[in-house]
Formats: C-alpha cells, sequence, structure tokens
C-alpha cells in the first residue's frame, strides 16, 4: 500500500474492520479518521475504480444460513477448461490454481434444500471435467476469518485473537431470507446507503438496521466490510500455508499461526488418505521471500517440520455467493 495517501490507507484500514450499521455510516466512519463524509463516499469510489476496493458488503456466515461448504482440491490435466465449469456452480466463491499435485482448489457451498448435497455435487464436478483424483477437506474448526490487510510487517501479531462467539440460534423467516438477499451486494456509496435497501426490500430503514445488528449479534453475519484486490493493495504473495499437526497440539498451534497479521484465514480441517495436512493457514505479503522467511520462523517456533506452501498461480474466482439464489437449483436440475 506504499503509493496509497495516508488518508487512503486510514480508510482502507477502518472499512476492512467493518462498517457501522446505521443511518449515515461513511458520516461516522469519517469522524473516526478526520475527513469529512464526502471525502470518503467519493474516495471509496475512487478506490473502487482503480480496483483497489472489491466489494463493500456483509460476510454471512455460510454454515448460519443452513448451508453445507467445503474446501476442495481437484487434481486436473485440463485446468482452465475444469475452472470453468466448477465456476458455474452458483456456490463456488473463490477458485484458484496453486502449485501442488492438487492443482485447482475451490470452495463451494450448497443450500440446505439442496436434492443432490455436496458431496454428490462434487462427484458430478469430477465426472463432467474428467478429473483424475480429487479431495473434500471440511472445516473441523475455525481459529480465525477475516482479511484485514493493513499490517507494516509479516511477522506483527495481533494483540489478541477474538475466539469465535458462540451463535445464538435463530430461525430465519422469508423476510430474513429476502433482506439477505438484497442486502448482500454492493452496498450504494451515498449518504443513506440502508435507505435504499430498505426500499427495494420494502421495510423501514430502521426495521432493515434493527434486523441487520441482530444479524451480527447472532452470528449470522460475522462483519459488515470491504474486501480488497490483495495484488493492487501491493499485497503481491498469498500462500496457503498447510500443516501436519499432532491431534494433540492443533488447539495451540492453530491460535497460535492465527495471532498473526499476515493470516487471514486458519481452519483445522478433515485428512484422509490421500491429504494428511490439517491446519491450514492463509498468508499474505509483498513477495513470496517474506512469506517463506516467516514460515521458517513459525515453524521452529511451533516445531512442525512437515508443511507446504501453496501459493496461488491463478485466480478463476472470487467473489461472494449470492444466497437464496434460485441458480443453484437450476444448476442441480441441468446435471442431475
Amino acid at each position: 500500500m506504499e503509493n496509497l495517501l495516508c488518508v487512503e490507507r486510514d480508510l482502507l484500514k477502518e472499512i476492512q474492520e467493518g462498517i457501522p450499521i446505521e443511518s449515515i455510516p461513511f458520516k461516522k466512519i469519517g469522524e473516526k479518521i478526520g475527513i469529512d463524509e464526502k471525502e470518503v463516499i467519493e474516495t471509496l469510489k475512487r478506490l473502487k475504480d482503480e480496483k483497489i476496493i472489491r466489494q463493500i458488503s456483509p460476510i454471512y456466515d455460510t454454515k448460519s444460513l443452513g448451508y453445507d461448504s467445503s474446501l476442495v482440491a481437484f487434481k486436473t490435466k485440463n485446468i482452465e477448461e475444469t475452472a470453468q465449469f466448477i465456476n458455474s456452480h452458483p456456490g463456488v466463491s473463490h477458485n484458484y490454481e496453486r502449485n501442488d499435485e492438487f492443482n485447482l482448489w475451490f470452495t463451494v457451498a450448497v443450500p440446505p434444500d439442496s436434492r443432490l448435497g455436496l458431496e454428490k455435487i462434487v462427484e458430478i464436478m469430477a465426472r463432467e471435467t474428467g478429473t483424475e483424483d480429487y479431495v473434500i477437506l471440511k472445516t473441523e474448526k475455525l481459529f480465525k476469518i477475516g482479511v484485514k490487510l493493513s499490517f507494516s510487517s509479516v511477522k506483527e501479531k495481533e494483540e489478541k485473537v477474538e475466539k469465535k462467539k458462540k451463535k445464538v440460534d435463530y430461525n430465519l423467516t422469508e423476510e430474513d431470507k429476502k433482506i439477505i438477499k438484497v442486502t448482500q451486494n454492493d452496498i450504494p456509496l451515498v449518504s443513506e446507503p440502508f435507505k435504499i435497501f430498505a426500499e427495494e426490500i420494502g421495510i423501514s430503514e430502521e426495521k432493515l438496521l434493527e434486523k441487520l445488528n441482530l444479524y451480527k449479534e447472532a452470528g449470522i453475519m460475522r462483519r459488515f466490510a470491504a474486501i480488497l484486490f490483495h495484488r493492487k493493495a501491493g499485497f503481491k504473495a498469498n500462500g496457503m500455508t498447510v500443516w501436519k499437526v499432532p491431534e494433540e497440539k492443533v488447539e495451540e498451534i492453530g491460535y497460535k499461526l492465527a495471532s498473526y497479521k499476515a493470516v487471514s484465514h486458519c481452519y483445522k480441517r478433515t485428512t484422509n488418505e490421500k491429504w494428511q495436512y490439517n491446519i491450514f493457514a492463509m498468508m499474505h505479503g509483498k513477495t513470496k521471500e517474506e512469506i517463506e522467511e516467516l514460515v521458517k520462523e513459525v515453524s521452529k517456533e511451533i516445531g512442525i517440520k512437515e508443511y507446504k506452501i501453496l501459493y496461488s498461480t491463478r485466480e478463476f474466482k472470487k467473489q461472494r455467493i449470492k444466497y437464496f439464489s434460485e441458480e443453484f437449483y437450476k444448476w442441480e436440475e441441468k446435471y442431475t
């Protein structure tokens, strides 16, 4: 982020933390960083035009909405064609080529009323693309999630790693689903953006704000925040580090890895005979050398020598899932 102005860096840091869910959010952000509302909105528009900000919207929790999801790795020879087919599924949010024998990595989610289920959908994807082998790696424990690219050194640590708060039981109504369907789109860059969403839904702004804050409190929404184009923001290397950790050390090492600001996501995932690495930590840096130096240092600190760094060499898809979309059912119908 070296070429960004001081005010742009401050604003990017703030909107990655979260947008205030209140009537005039950009005015509140401006007050926090010392600029007026108009400058906040104009700067955000410019950073979007310059492809530094990818999207500003709620980050809804897939599991809380009843969706089943997983990370999947394919071993394929026809990577472009395979990626194109996988991307046709509306539940695929991320899809990357990585430097491993399992060379295509993607996340897929399926709705609670899916007729096929996640495993069958992945099986269809493999069949239709002639993929020779694949692994489904489900989340068993989440240690950290949230991309906040505002650190000055990859070795910087969080003051405190927040443990995932217990979710509150909440049954989504049809009105809730409509609210989520509308608000999952990019927030309008105007003084009163929630008023626009409320009009589209057909409810009052007051009720919408109440609902969104409730979703946040219940853990249905993780936060309402921006995601960036990492490379344009100066973070040109990102490596998915995978670690083979003994079961008795998983908790301790998971939180140690999560404590680094350079780590945006950290999970314990399922293993099988084809894949034995159980801890996944996504690391971001300006160069590969930075990441490799950090990984060596972390390896010594945690006493784990069996690891890999899987760099993304191509991005085939990165976008937030459109929950409660009819496209999920159309896809299933087509390939049943």
